[in-house]
C-alpha cells in the first residue's frame, strides 16, 4: 500500500480562520428561493413561509455568511421591488436567468430567515443597471436606524431595527458579457471606486468588495484586477473570486487535482492585489472574498434547454446531482481555501439550496443532504483556532490539465483556547487506498476524538430523492494515535477528518 507522511507544528500557523470563510450564497435564480427555503403551506413552514427543516439543514451545514440576492440576478434588480407590502409587490422579468420574479421574499424577509439560521448577510449591489444613488439609498433602507425617508419606510414595513449589514458586494461579475450592463475594467473600476466612496461617507466601518474575475480562465484575468484596483484600492477592503469544477470528458484524475487551480487564482490574485498597493506605497492590504466556488456541470447546462423564453416562475434550473468525487473535491477546495486563510477571509459556497447546491427539497416534500453536504459541514465545525502549515511527504501522479499532482492532499488546525486540532486528508488516488501518519505529537494530541471518511465503491455514486442517504460520512475505524503518531488508511477517492485531543 503506497504511503504518506504529514507533518505538523502548532508555532508554523498560517492565521486565524476567519469564520466568513463558511459562508454559502443565496441568489434569486431557479428554486434557491422560491420552492427552496421559502415555501407557505409546506408543512414546515413557518409564518413567513420559509420551510423549517431548511433551516434546521443550514444550521447544520455550519453556514456564517450568506451572500445575497445574487449573482447574475442582481444586475437587473430593483431593490425597491422587494420591500413593502407583498401584495402590492411587482412581478417583474429577470434577463439573467429568463424567469419571473414575484417579489415576495426580499430583504426584510431575508433578514429574518438569516435570524432562524445564524447567519450573517453579505449584500450585493446592482452596478450593472444601476448605480451610485440606488447603492445609497439601499444603504440607507437597511442600516439607518430612523428618522430618515428611508430608514422610516423600513419600520413602516415591520422592520423597527437597522438590519447592520456590515458586508456589500458592488456589483456581480462584472468581466462577463453575459451579466447584464458589464463594462471594461476601466469604466468597471472608476463605477465601483466612485460607489465605494459614497457608501463610506455614509459609514466608514463598512466592508466592501469590489469584482475581480469571474474566473481564471476570462481573457482579461489578472488585468481586470490590477485595473479595478488601479482605481478602487483606496476604498474597497476585498476583491472576489469566483471559481466552478467540473469533470470533463471522463478525467477523474485531473478533477480530483483541482485544488491546484484554485491556489492557482489566489496567488496570482494576490500578487496582483499586492503589486497595486505597492505601486500606491499603502500599507493597506486587500483581503480575498472567495463568494462564488463550487462544483458545477455548466457544459451539461449550457446544452441544455433550461433558461429559455417561457418566462416561468422558480423554474427547475442547474440542479445538479453531486457524486463522491464531487463531493471530495469540494472538501479539498475548501480546505485550500482555509489554507489561504491569511488572505481568503470570505467565500461564498454557491449556492445554498436546489441550484448547484448541498441541500435539495422538493415542494411539499422532504429536504435532504446531497454528497457535498458532508465535507462543508464537518470542516464548518471542527475547523476552529487557525491554520497550520503542513509538510506533506506523497507520491505525485500525473493530470493531463495540472501536470504533477500530490496523491495526499492535507490541512491541519489547532484550537490553542481548547487545546484541540484537526486534520483533513484527501486521497486523490482513483484506484489505491493510501496509508497515512500525520507527526502530531506537538500538538500534545492524546486521542482520536472523531474520525469520519466520505467514499464509496462507486465514486460517482450520488444521493438522490429516491434514495437520500445513499452517500454519507462513515466512521473511520482504522484511525489510532500512538506516542504522538496518527496512523489512518484511507480508501481511493476519499475525504477524510479527524478531530484531536
Amino acid at each position: 500500500m503506497p504511503t504518506a507522511h504529514v507533518a505538523l507544528d502548532p508555532r508554523a500557523v498560517i492565521a486565524p480562520i476567519n469564520r466568513r470563510l463558511f459562508g454559502s450564497f443565496v441568489e434569486h435564480l431557479g428554486r434557491c428561493v422560491y420552492d427552496g427555503i421559502y415555501e407557505p403551506g409546506h408543512p414546515t413552514a413557518d409564518a413567513d413561509g420559509f420551510r423549517g427543516d431548511v433551516v434546521d439543514l443550514v444550521k447544520e451545514l455550519g453556514s456564517t455568511t450568506i451572500r445575497y440576492p445574487g449573482g447574475n440576478f442582481v444586475s437587473g434588480f430593483r431593490w425597491e421591488d422587494s420591500v413593502g407590502p407583498r401584495e402590492k409587490r411587482p412581478v417583474r422579468r429577470d434577463l439573467a436567468w429568463h424567469s419571473l420574479e414575484t417579489n415576495q421574499v426580499g430583504l426584510d424577509e431575508f433578514s429574518r430567515w438569516l435570524k432562524l439560521t445564524g447567519s450573517e448577510l453579505m449584500l450585493a449591489v446592482n452596478l450593472g443597471t444601476r448605480g451610485i444613488q440606488e447603492a445609497l439609498d439601499l444603504l440607507e433602507y437597511a442600516n439607518h436606524p430612523s428618522g430618515t425617508a428611508l430608514s422610516d419606510q423600513r419600520i413602516a414595513n415591520g422592520a423597527p431595527e437597522p438590519h447592520d449589514i456590515r458586508m456589500w458586494c458592488l456589483g456581480n461579475e462584472m468581466d462577463g458579457p453575459w451579466q447584464t450592463g458589464y463594462m471594461t475594467a476601466d469604466d468597471y473600476g472608476k463605477l465601483a471606486a466612485r460607489t465605494a466612496a459614497a457608501m463610506k461617507m455614509a459609514d466608514k466601518d463598512l466592508e466592501l468588495v469590489v469584482c475581480g474575475s469571474s474566473g481564471s480562465g476570462m481573457p482579461t484575468f489578472g488585468e481586470w484586477e490590477r485595473v479595478v484596483l488601479e482605481h478602487a484600492y483606496d476604498h474597497v477592503d476585498y476583491v472576489s473570486c469566483h471559481a466552478y469544477y467540473q469533470e470533463r470528458g471522463g478525467d477523474l484524475g485531473s478533477f480530483l487535482a483541482s485544488a491546484l487551480d484554485m491556489q492557482y487564482f489566489i496567488d496570482t490574485v494576490v500578487a496582483t492585489a499586492d503589486h497595486v498597493g505597492d505601486k500606491r506605497k499603502s500599507k493597506k492590504r486587500i483581503q480575498l472574498s472567495f463568494d462564488e466556488w463550487n462544483i458545477w456541470y455548466l457544459d451539461e447546462h449550457q446544452a441544455s434547454d433550461e433558461v429559455n423564453d417561457e418566462w416561468r416562475v422558480a423554474p427547475r434550473q442547474l440542479e445538479d446531482v453531486y457524486s463522491v468525487a464531487d463531493a471530495v473535491v469540494l472538501g479539498d477546495l475548501l480546505m485550500t481555501l482555509i489554507r489561504n486563510c491569511d488572505r481568503v477571509t470570505a467565500a461564498s459556497l454557491a449556492q445554498l439550496v436546489n441550484v448547484i447546491a448541498p441541500i435539495m427539497t422538493e415542494p411539499g416534500g422532504d429536504a435532504w443532504r446531497q454528497t457535498t453536504f458532508f465535507p462543508f459541514s464537518v470542516t464548518s465545525r471542527l475547523a476552529q483556532g487557525s491554520a497550520l502549515r503542513t509538510h506533506v511527504t506523497s507520491d505525485t501522479y500525473e493530470t493531463a490539465v495540472h501536470g504533477a499532482a500530490p496523491v495526499l492532499d492535507a490541512l491541519a488546525t489547532f484550537d490553542e483556547t481548547t487545546g484541540t486540532g484537526a486534520v483533513f486528508l484527501v486521497n486523490r488516488s482513483t484506484s489505491e487506498p493510501l496509508e497515512v501518519t500525520v507527526d502530531a505529537a506537538c500538538l500534545g494530541a492524546s486521542r482520536v476524538a472523531e474520525a469520519v471518511t466520505l467514499a464509496d465503491a462507486d465514486p460517482y455514486a450520488k444521493n438522490t430523492m429516491t434514495d437520500q442517504t445513499r452517500v454519507g460520512l462513515v466512521p473511520n475505524d482504522s484511525a489510532a494515535i500512538a506516542h504522538g503518531t496518527v496512523t489512518v488508511t484511507l480508501p481511493p477517492v476519499s475525504w477524510t477528518a479527524i478531530a484531536l485531543a
